[in-house]
């Protein structure tokens, strides 16, 4: 990546950074596109989209077994992926790295292969209400197959995790603990380090769906503390498609195979069969080569850039979006995160959040409207959905006065 030096780990220039993302150059419906949508999806610079490109047009070949040199490449090209998001995790080993279509794939791939040979009647499986649909009903279909119960973790009025109400239903029925790195709704950070060590002390496992965090913070699993973790490529400037759950080694070598196929097997015969090694027991089929490698090349993007800058200027932007939101009457701020990343979720008086989002694009402005795969949450708050404006690393102080104009736009609309 050629970036002037001005933006390498000195200063951040988040208008500079924009323009490594092709789609953002546009207009939608006649005004230039402001893309608020990130923690449904994150653009991809230009780096990961000539990465994909470049392996379809020069490299383009199965891994692992091909006996050509195309087939060579794509398979150091693949291996060399992992290796890079074992670094940027601090994994201790490449092969605790999984890889699966993304985060939900990674939470059923535990909640099937760990926790139905893992849990029995009368077990405990505790869940969050911050938690997205994917952490939940995982644990549900899991709980239904073994008899074990999902019992909800109460959340503060603010939308933390309430450390207290944790204390005190852990207890030695609680087999594991499942709970996001921060809420895709309201933009919650746990604190996940804490979480672990109360968990392990009554000897529980603790999941972390990390799909909101990766793409804001630094994450370490080894000063963490967890037992698994998850997370999408797509939210953190990847392609779709791709995703990676860690585990805890031991773990994993413990954990039957997810599904059956090609590459996830040893020897094979019709009295039975037996599995291939770390990582490849869980990794049946033909994987998504191309998407590994834009994973990889969106992690070698983020090197360049000061991640914890970044981080302080998505929460300037939410300090903007809090400030410009008291002069908006009716407008009430959903949630108030003791520490957050950069999401603004909100309601506006007498007008749906759906409508809201609708009059917000004919203006060229991208958010998301309605429940966010969080419905026990919004039945906390007591609201149908929200609109959600979810900032990044390339939204600009410009991108909120507009979102805020739309916001006066429509309440004059709607008188």
């Amino acid at each position: 990546m050629n970036r002037p030096a001005a933006l390498s780990r000195v200063i951040f220039d988040a208008a500079a950074l924009r323009r490594d993302f092709p789609i953002l150059q546009q207009s939608v419906n006649g005004s230039p596109l402001v893309y608020l949508d990130n923690a449904a999806t994150t653009q991809k610079p230009e780096a990961v989209i000539e990465a994909i490109s470049n392996y379809y047009r020069h490299d383009n070949a199965n891994v692992h077994r091909g006996a050509h040199t195309l087939s060579d490449r794509a398979t150091v090209a693949f291996e060399s992926a992992r290796e890079n998001v074992a670094h940027f995790i601090n994994s201790p080993r490449s092969n605790q790295v999984i890889w699966v279509r993304g985060a939900t794939e990674a939470i059923n791939l535990v909640a099937h292969s760990w926790g139905r040979n893992t849990l029995n009647p009368g077990d405990k499986i505790l869940v969050s209400y911050l938690e997205h649909h994917a952490n939940i009903v995982p644990w549900q279909l899991a709980a239904a197959a073994t008899g074990a119960e999902v019992v909800p973790i109460p959340i503060t009025e603010g939308g933390d995790i309430n450390l207290d109400a944790l204390a005190g239903l852990l207890d030695e029925k609680v087999k594991l603990v499942a709970v996001n790195h921060v809420s895709n709704a309201l933009g919650s950070i746990n604190p996940v380090a804490e979480i672990a060590r109360m968990v392990h002390a009554v000897g529980a496992k603790l999941l972390v769906d990390g799909a909101q965090a990766i793409a804001h913070m630094t994450v370490d699993v080894q000063a963490m503390g967890c037992d698994f973790y998850v997370f999408s490529g797509h939210k953190l400037f990847g392609p779709t498609g791709i995703g990676v759950l860690w585990g805890r080694e031991a773990l994993l070598d413990n954990m039957p195979p997810y599904m059956g196929g090609g590459e996830m097997i040893d020897t094979v015969s019709f009295t039975g069969s037996t599995w291939n090694t770390l990582p490849f027991k869980f990794e049946a089929g033909t994987p998504n080569i191309a998407g590994a490698i834009g994973l990889s090349a969106a992690i070698d993007y983020l090197a360049d850039i000061d991640l914890a800058a970044a981080a302080a200027h998505e929460v300037a932007l939410l300090q903007q979006s809090i400030s410009l939101a008291a002069d908006v009457e009716g407008l009430r701020r959903i949630g108030a995160p003791a520490h957050s990343v950069g999401i603004f979720s909100f309601v506006l008086d007498g007008v749906h959040p759906s409508d809201l989002g609708m009059l917000l694009d004919q203006q060229g402005i991208a958010v998301r409207t309605g429940h966010h795969c969080t419905q026990p949450l919004m039945a906390h708050y007591q609201v149908p959905g929200t609109v959600r404006a979810s900032y990044s690393l390339y939204n600009t102080a410009d991108d909120v006065e507009r979102l805020f104009a739309g916001i006066h736009k429509a309440k004059r609309l709607f008188g």
